[in-house]
This record gives C-alpha cells, structure tokens and sequence, in this order.
C-alpha cells in the first residue's frame, strides 16, 4: 500500500491522492453498451439469448425461472444457510419498515390545504451480479425493501451458471422476498431487458442492483433515454479511519474484505500513527495469503492508499472530502465523532463493527453510492421504491384570501394566464356575493 502524508502536501498533491482511477477504456465501453441495448430494443428475446449464449456461454430456451427450479432451489439449501438467510432478511425489515414514510397534511393558511402522500413505483427490475461471487445478500437488500413500499411488480435479472442455471441461494432469497418474476439474464443486456422489455421480460419504471462496468454504463445509458435508476455508481470501495489504539488485526481484515470485491475495488486506510500504517501493512501481507481470492484482492490492493494525518479529526475532514461508500472508525469512542461525518454511503463504527455486518445481516442496505456519490445521493432505502405526490385544495375562503397574492407574483412573471386563472374564480365568487 502506498502511503501518502497529509501534512507534507499541497492542496493539489491532496486532491490527486484521492482521485479514483478513472474508468479504462470508457469511450470503447460506451459503443459496445450501445450497440447491446439496441440490439435488446429491436430483436428481444433472440438478443437475450444470442448474448447468453456470447457473454455467459450458456444456450437457453427458456429465460424466466420456472416453479420447479424454485422447488429444486429450496430443497438443495441447506437448513443453515436458510435459516442464515431468513435472519438476515428479518434484521434488513425491521430496519427498513421503520423508514415507511407517513403522509403529511398541513393548513398553511385558513383554506389552504397541501399535502404529500407517499405512492410506491408500479414496476421495478433488480439486478443481482453473479461473476466470481454468488450474491444472495444482494437480493435481501433489494427484494426487502420493494416489498415494503408495496411496489406492483418485482423482477429480478441475474446471470445464469454454465449449466443455465440460477444459483440456489439467489432463488431461495428472492423465495423469501416473494420476488414476482427471476430471469437468467446477466450484463448490460439484462438493463436492457428492464428497461425497454421483451417477449418475457416485462418493461419496468426504475431499475435497481449493483453491477461491473457493463451494467453500470447501461444504466447509465438507459437512464439518458428516460429509464429511471437508483444511482450512479462505480467500483466498490472502503475507507477505514483507524487511531494508535485500533487492532491492526482487525484493520487488515477490513481492508482485505472489500479488496477481494474485485481488481477495480478502492482501499484506503487513514490514521494518525505511521506505526499503524507499518502494522496493517504487515497483517495485510500475513491474511492475503491466506485467502481464496488472493489474486484479485492483491490487485486491488496494488492501488490502495494509506494516509498519515496529524488528527484523527482530520482525519474524519478526509473522509469527508473523499466521501467512500462504506466507512469504518476504528478509533476510541467512535460514536463522538458521528455528527462531524458529512459524506458516506454507510459507517461502522468501533472495532467490534466489520463492514461484513451491513453486508449481510445487522439490518442496514447495502446498495450504497460509489465513487464520490456520496457527496450527494443515499444508500437504497424503502423511501427508493416510492414516490411523492403533492395535493392541494383551497377554499372560496382559500382563494380569497391567496388570490391577490398569487395575482400579484404571475404579473412580476408576466404569466397573464396564470393569474387570469385565479382572477376569474375571484370574480365569479364576487358576483356571487354581489347577488346574495
């Protein structure tokens, strides 16, 4: 890990050290995703297939999981794993179903009534990676929330195995999650699938769910042409802020358990202790040596960063500043500094709190924004699966009273219809009273 100082450095120095590497080979990236979507968009199903069969080297006759693969899927799960699963759906709705908005109802003067009532998307497409990893984690986070925004139709894209399968353990969460429709159907071309729809995939209003660089440009894409989508994003990433006293045990691990994501996926360790620095990098060493995904974590890691800064409040201002996905606080008390972090998609702190336990099972979402996102967007909640409509209704006495005030306010835009529109109720309502 490359080891940069804080204190030694320019303001330019600073903001290169936390550049991401950009995404290699966008503009290529860019025409090859075109030309899928426009392939799904006029052939459908044929295209489905013919990119299964290109992408996944997999011949499939039928897209859509049947009844019995399900069956098969639920047998050929062990009681451990489901009950693993069953858990950790039960934490992410107890979490989730308290963010169920309330509908709002306010008088904002005599006669005047607003409200904001709360209305899930109709039609929903989650899309789950597979790749290197299976990912039924990502279903929980997706299909729990969905449910309980009441959204009409759920479907779920993921790749097939070789043998044209779905792993088992996507079936059995997206079982658990009472998920509508499952399609084998992977990359950018499932995006596509969603968001313009098929023969069997239905068309869909928002499209949620993490991906590689493919899927991320597709949606992208998609989203240009009118397709909405949860957020941007890029490679996954961790930022742990660890003091002189923090476990350089427990550091390493953190750091090795969002290295082995994939090559692509940013690490960054920031302390106030360069002995802690010498310390991770050791255990760092030591545990990847010992993992399964040694090769992919070591090129991750090979773009990885330690920061040396004289506080750990500066610390905290770096973190800030770079705004990761998952953020860890491996420092004494952690929980004083919560109000100083402005920028994150969601944070661990203390020592007893590895990143694995929003990725699993503590309750809280996974899908988060990347990639400096969190600047300005959320991790996915319930609030994602539905939208907000405003109402108002006004009174004779409402527009009395407003009237003369939304008159005035249309003539400074010189928008003469809009204020004739409330001038001939005012009439109308004078006549009235003239009669009376």
């Amino acid at each position: 890990m490359r080891t940069f100082f804080w204190k030694n450095s320019t303001d330019e120095q600073r903001q290169a050290a936390l550049k991401r590497p950009a995404q290699a080979n966008k503009g290529d990236l860019t025409a090859k995703v075109a030309e899928i979507l426009a392939e799904v968009k006029a052939n459908g199903d044929t295209a489905l297939r013919s990119f299964t069969a290109k992408f996944d080297n997999v011949e499939l006759t039928a897209l859509e999981v049947s009844s019995a693969e399900f069956a098969a899927a639920k047998k050929s799960v062990g009681v451990g794993a489901r009950e693993a699963l069953e858990r950790a759906a039960a934490n992410i709705e107890k979490f989730h179903v308290a963010q169920i908005p309330v509908n709002q109802s306010v008088e904002t003067e005599s006669g005047v009534v607003c409200e904001r009532q709360f209305r899930p998307v109709s039609r929903v497409g989650l899309y789950v990676p597979g790749g290197s990893a299976c990912l039924p984690s990502t279903v929980l986070m997706l299909g729990v929330p969905s449910r309980l925004a009441g959204c009409e139709l759920r479907v779920l894209c993921t790749p097939p195995r070789k043998d044209g399968s779905v792993d088992p353990f996507i079936l059995e969460a997206a079982r658990l999650c009472r998920i509508d429709k499952v399609f084998k159907v992977g990359g950018a071309q499932a995006i596509a699938a969603l968001a313009y729809g098929t023969e069997s995939v239905p068309k869909v209003d928002k499209i949620f769910g993490p991906g590689n660089s493919w899927v991320t440009e597709a949606k992208e894409q998609v989203a240009s042409a009118g397709a909405a989508i949860d957020m941007p994003a890029g490679p996954s990433e961790v930022l742990v802020i660890a003091d002189a006293n923090a476990n350089p045990v427990f550091v390493a691990a953190d750091l090795l358990s969002q290295a082995e994501h994939g090559p692509d996926s940013q690490v960054v360790l920031v302390t106030d202790s360069e002995e802690m620095v010498t310390k991770v990098q050791a255990e760092v060493a030591a545990q990847l040596k010992q993992l399964p995904r040694e090769t992919i974590a070591a090129a991750a890691l090979e773009k990885s960063l330690s920061i040396v800064v004289n506080t750990i409040a500066e610390a905290i201002a770096v973190s800030n500043q770079y705004a990761p996905e998952h953020l860890i606080v491996q420092v004494d008390q952690a929980a004083r500094y919560k109000d100083r972090i402005l920028n994150a998609g969601s944070v661990f702190l203390g020592p007893w709190s590895p990143e694995s336990a929003g990725d699993y099972a503590s309750g809280t979402n996974h899908v988060l924004p990347t990639y400096g996102f969190a600047r300005a967007y959320s991790g996915l909640s319930v609030d994602s699966f539905l939208k907000q409509i405003t109402f108002q209704e006004l009174t004779e006495k409402g527009i009395q009273g407003l009237g003369e005030t939304i008159e005035i306010l249309a003539t400074i835009e010189r928008l003469d219809a809009h204020r004739n529109a409330v001038s001939v109720r005012l009439a109308a309502l004078n006549q009235a009273k003239e009669k009376a």
